[in-house]
């Protein structure tokens, strides 16, 4: 019960951290601070993959590089961008006026044109007086040469501090993007007398079709197709409900709890992505229902394939002690994979996944694992039982149910050996354009599970059939007909030869009827 509780708590912690930290493709800066990165001072400002708009078939090249003509369909835009450095900073340096912060935005093809080294030693972000000497740079200013595939790229902007002043103000800026490819953006300062740096604003980041993150951008097409997948299983499922609904069985209802939810998660993240692709922010609330409605699908989905594995309602009439195990590990699961999702959804949208992220991903890999071994040895068990009682439509039934699970899991296993893959080999996220079919992947997959388990559950005129009480009058007529016929013998010595025949059993019963009556007659007497 304390673990519940502690569980519990840190769901509700994380549900209120993420509802306060969450970004967006509108960055904004605020309390962040910048990191020791060799001779500089380093604050991601974000990473995204952004496509190069489509021009016009009549468009000139003076045209497309003309920046100022109009607003770009695909920017980033630098908006209020202050710097403040403490008052000891200003006291301690007596040329303050010489104190910059430089801000980066290169294509992720181009990471090589930042930095460099006088003699081929360790490669330094801020020109050093060595490099200053040889004349490649200027000292104190970051390091980094045009790009050759990229003209006009990396970009670098620059906020002075004036004087004595503590604040710099960099002036709104949009750079648009020509090109296709991730996107960086760094602010950085070479000064170790500004330590304690603030940054307030916040930068636009936006593709031709809209603020959404451009590995995210293709899902929101992929919701709406779900989203219609969905409402066909609904159709289907719904009207064989209607249409036998009094021989549904508790099954078949937690099965309608996941297809309805699975409805609702869908529409949820449609519309959550298409607001987020509208404004640039995303829709908190939207999103935490999204996520929660498909946290209790995956969990509720889990259970009943743990319990319709263990023979539940098929050959036996309840899963005794072990319900508290299994509710257990529900629990437990919908708690680890909540606050996964709300991390992922909910946290920051940048394209470079944050490893910190990692630690959370073992405790459900872990569960899914227990899931997973705990339904093949219950179907193991439940197979022989079928098997053994000779109840043969159930066992053709949980067959097929075995055969599905089992290529389901055997492509699981092979999808995240490609996962793997696919993130260790992309170290830059260059693949990014990629990247939203790893997780449209898994939705597609466990639609495809849902829609094997509704056929095989589906209400029908024979569903009460597959209850436990039906199996028990099964399981009576099997053995009357595996058991041979053989003679009984009354306590007077008469023997009768047994037999399952209707008249033979009259017959058998008209005997013994008659005995008992000369022995009550005889007691009389």
């Amino acid at each position: 019960m304390a673990a519940d509780t502690a569980a519990v708590r840190l769901l509700v912690v994380a549900v209120v951290a993420l509802f306060f930290l969450g970004e967006a493709s509108v960055h904004e800066y605020s309390g962040l601070g910048f990191h020791n990165n060799g001779n500089a001072f380093i604050l991601h400002a974000g990473s995204e993959g952004l496509y190069a708009p489509v021009s016009p078939a009549n468009a000139t090249a003076e045209e497309e590089n003309d920046d100022s003509a109009a607003v770009p369909d695909a920017f980033i835009r630098l908006d209020k961008i202050t710097f403040k450095r403490p008052e000891e900073a200003v006291d301690s340096v007596k040329e303050a006026s010489a104190a910059t912060v430089q801000i980066l935005v290169f294509e992720i093809e181009d990471r090589e044109m930042i930095g460099g080294s006088a003699y081929g030693g360790q490669k330094a972000i801020c020109c050093t007086s060595d490099l200053a000497k040889l004349g490649a740079c200027a000292e104190g200013s970051v390091i980094y040469r045009p790009s050759k595939l990229n003209p006009g790229w990396p970009q670098l902007l620059v906020a002075s501090f004036d004087g004595s002043d503590l604040i710099a103000t960099l002036p709104s800026r949009t750079i648009p993007v020509r090109k296709t490819g991730m996107y960086n953006m760094y602010f950085i300062h070479c000064d170790p007398s500004l330590a304690g740096l603030e940054i307030e604003g916040k930068t636009i980041w936006k593709n031709p079709t809209g603020y959404l993150p451009g590995r995210m951008a293709p899902l929101k097409n992929f919701f709406g197709l779900m989203s219609f997948a969905f409402v066909i299983l609904g159709i289907y499922w719904f009207y064989q409900y209607m249409k036998f609904w009094r021989e549904v069985l508790p099954l078949q209802n937690c099965i309608t709890l996941v297809i309805t939810l699975g409805m609702l998660e869908m529409a949820l993240w449609y519309f959550e992505y298409a607001e987020f692709n509208d404004t640039g922010v995303r829709a908190k609330a939207i999103t935490f229902w999204a996520v929660t409605f498909g946290t209790v699908k995956r969990t509720v989905a889990r259970l009943i394939i743990l319990i319709v594995s263990m023979g539940y309602g098929v050959v036996r009439p309840t899963l005794g002690g072990l319900t508290s195990k299994v509710v257990m590990l529900g629990g437990t699961f919908f708690v680890a994979t909540e606050i996964l999702e709300l991390v992922e959804n909910l946290g920051t949208v940048n394209d470079l996944s944050g490893k910190a992220r990692l630690f959370l991903v073992y405790p459900v890999a872990i569960l899914d694992a227990s899931f997973i071994v705990w339904i093949f040895i219950s179907l193991a068990k439940t197979l022989s039982q079928l098997q053994a009682r000779r109840l043969m439509a159930k066992l053709d039934i949980y067959r097929k149910f075995t055969i599905a699970l089992g290529i389901t899991v055997l492509v699981s296993i092979a999808w995240i050996g490609y996962e793997i893959y696919f993130k260790s080999t992309d170290v830059f996220n260059e693949r990014w354009q990629y990247a939203w079919i790893i997780p449209a992947f898994w939705h597609a997959l466990s639609f495809s599970l849902l829609c094997v388990i509704s056929y095989l559950w589906a209400p029908s005129q024979s569903s009460m059939r597959f209850t436990n009480d039906a199996s028990e009058k099964f399981d009576r007529e099997d053995s009357l007909s595996l058991i041979r016929p053989r003679p009984i013998v009354s306590k007077n010595g008469w023997s009768v030869a047994s037999t399952p025949d209707a008249k033979a059993t009259k017959d058998i019963n008209t005997v013994m009827t008659s005995f008992d009556e000369d022995d009550e007659e005889n007691k009389r007497e």
